[in-house]
Protein backbone atom coordinates (compact mmCIF):
# COMPACT_ATOMS: atom_id res chain seq x y z
CA UNK A 1 0.00 0.00 0.00
CA UNK A 2 2.88 2.38 0.68
CA UNK A 3 3.96 2.02 -2.96
CA UNK A 4 0.44 2.73 -4.28
CA UNK A 5 -0.02 5.72 -1.95
CA UNK A 6 3.35 7.16 -2.96
CA UNK A 7 2.61 6.81 -6.67
CA UNK A 8 -0.84 8.35 -6.35
CA UNK A 9 0.52 11.26 -4.32
CA UNK A 10 3.37 11.84 -6.79
CA UNK A 11 1.08 12.57 -9.71
CA UNK A 12 2.73 9.82 -11.76
CA UNK A 13 0.57 7.73 -14.06
CA UNK A 14 -1.41 5.03 -12.21
CA UNK A 15 -3.43 2.44 -14.14
CA UNK A 16 -5.88 -0.05 -12.65
CA UNK A 17 -8.16 -2.62 -14.26
CA UNK A 18 -10.95 -4.87 -13.00
CA UNK A 19 -10.76 -4.91 -9.16
CA UNK A 20 -7.54 -2.85 -9.12
CA UNK A 21 -9.38 0.37 -8.21
CA UNK A 22 -9.94 -1.15 -4.76
CA UNK A 23 -6.26 -0.40 -4.09
CA UNK A 24 -6.91 3.21 -5.11
CA UNK A 25 -9.75 3.36 -2.59
CA UNK A 26 -7.44 2.09 0.14
CA UNK A 27 -4.87 4.73 -0.92
CA UNK A 28 -7.52 7.47 -0.52
CA UNK A 29 -6.95 8.41 -4.16
CA UNK A 30 -10.49 8.31 -5.61
CA UNK A 31 -12.52 11.04 -3.90
CA UNK A 32 -13.69 13.55 -6.50
CA UNK A 33 -12.28 11.47 -9.36
CA UNK A 34 -14.04 9.69 -12.23
CA UNK A 35 -13.21 6.00 -12.66
CA UNK A 36 -14.48 2.71 -13.97
CA UNK A 37 -13.97 -0.85 -12.71
CA UNK A 38 -15.49 -4.28 -12.58
CA UNK A 39 -19.21 -3.62 -11.86
CA UNK A 40 -19.10 -5.10 -8.36
CA UNK A 41 -16.57 -2.41 -7.30
CA UNK A 42 -18.92 0.41 -8.37
CA UNK A 43 -20.55 0.84 -4.97
CA UNK A 44 -17.19 0.84 -3.17
CA UNK A 45 -15.90 3.58 -5.47
CA UNK A 46 -19.03 5.67 -5.04
CA UNK A 47 -18.89 5.23 -1.25
CA UNK A 48 -15.29 6.46 -1.36
CA UNK A 49 -16.37 9.62 -3.18
CA UNK A 50 -15.62 8.70 -6.79
CA UNK A 51 -17.86 9.10 -9.81
CA UNK A 52 -18.20 5.68 -11.49
CA UNK A 53 -19.03 5.35 -15.18
CA UNK A 54 -19.43 2.26 -17.35
CA UNK A 55 -16.81 2.72 -20.10
CA UNK A 56 -14.00 0.54 -21.34
CA UNK A 57 -11.41 3.14 -20.32
CA UNK A 58 -11.67 6.23 -18.12
CA UNK A 59 -8.86 8.76 -17.76
CA UNK A 60 -8.93 11.32 -14.96
CA UNK A 61 -5.71 13.19 -14.36
CA UNK A 62 -2.99 10.67 -13.58
CA UNK A 63 -5.48 7.78 -13.23
CA UNK A 64 -6.42 5.38 -16.01
CA UNK A 65 -9.00 2.72 -15.17
CA UNK A 66 -10.69 -0.05 -17.11
CA UNK A 67 -13.44 -2.60 -16.44
CA UNK A 68 -12.48 -6.08 -17.58
CA UNK A 69 -10.18 -8.27 -19.68
CA UNK A 70 -12.19 -7.57 -22.85
CA UNK A 71 -11.21 -3.88 -22.46
CA UNK A 72 -7.47 -4.55 -22.22
CA UNK A 73 -6.65 -3.43 -25.76
CA UNK A 74 -8.19 0.02 -25.20
CA UNK A 75 -6.67 0.13 -21.69
CA UNK A 76 -3.20 -0.66 -23.04
CA UNK A 77 -3.59 1.89 -25.83
CA UNK A 78 -4.46 4.60 -23.29
CA UNK A 79 -1.45 3.74 -21.13
CA UNK A 80 0.94 3.70 -24.08
CA UNK A 81 -0.41 7.00 -25.41
CA UNK A 82 0.11 8.65 -22.02
CA UNK A 83 3.60 7.16 -21.59
CA UNK A 84 4.64 8.41 -25.03
CA UNK A 85 3.19 11.91 -24.49
CA UNK A 86 5.99 13.12 -22.14
CA UNK A 87 8.61 11.88 -24.61
CA UNK A 88 6.97 13.78 -27.45
CA UNK A 89 6.81 16.96 -25.36
CA UNK A 90 10.49 16.57 -24.45
CA UNK A 91 11.37 16.21 -28.13
CA UNK A 92 9.36 19.31 -29.02
CA UNK A 93 6.75 17.45 -31.02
Amino acid sequence: MAFVCAFCASGKLVAAVCHGPQLLIEADAVSGRTLTSWPSVRKDLRNAGARWIDREVVEDGNLITSRKPEDLEAFSDAILRRLHAPMEVARGM
